[in-house]
């Protein structure tokens, strides 16, 4: 049976810390909305953080997409990454920076793995 990629987490948050002596991840400051005083408005950084589990083994592709209308998403990021087995905790740390929103309201996004639709979520801008 092929396994199909689990999402198991996903954040979105200031940075992550990764300690040099144990790999162990630091999450530093997470946050599930934005608030911009005017618009349009430019977030000058933040990470999405994801953890996947159940990835074949090989290489694959990330595309993580965002948009207002889930018809005409555009994409934000496209990356390779490498599973050693679907048994593989794999963490992505995906950088985002200078995130343009030209108005407040709930921007769609969509991560997709070799094309293949893995999770819909939003994030919102308010004022």
């Amino acid at each position: 049976m092929h396994s199909k990629p689990q999402v198991l987490v996903w954040l979105t948050c200031d940075g992550v810390h990764i300690d040099p002596a144990t790999g162990k991840h630091t999450i530093l400051g997470i946050f599930s909305n934005i608030r911009a005083r005017e618009f349009p408005f430019t977030h000058p950084y933040m990470v999405w953080f994801l953890t996947l589990s159940d990835v074949p083994t090989g290489n694959h592709k990330i595309k993580v997409s965002m948009g207002v209308d889930p018809t005409n998403m555009q994409p934000l990021i496209e990356r390779p990454f490498e599973s050693k087995g679907p048994l593989q905790r794999i963490n992505l740390i995906n950088e985002v920076r200078n995130l343009s929103f030209p108005g407040p309201g709930n921007f769609d996004i969509m991560i997709e793995i070799d094309d293949y639709p893995l999770l819909a979520t939003n994030i919102n801008v308010s004022k």
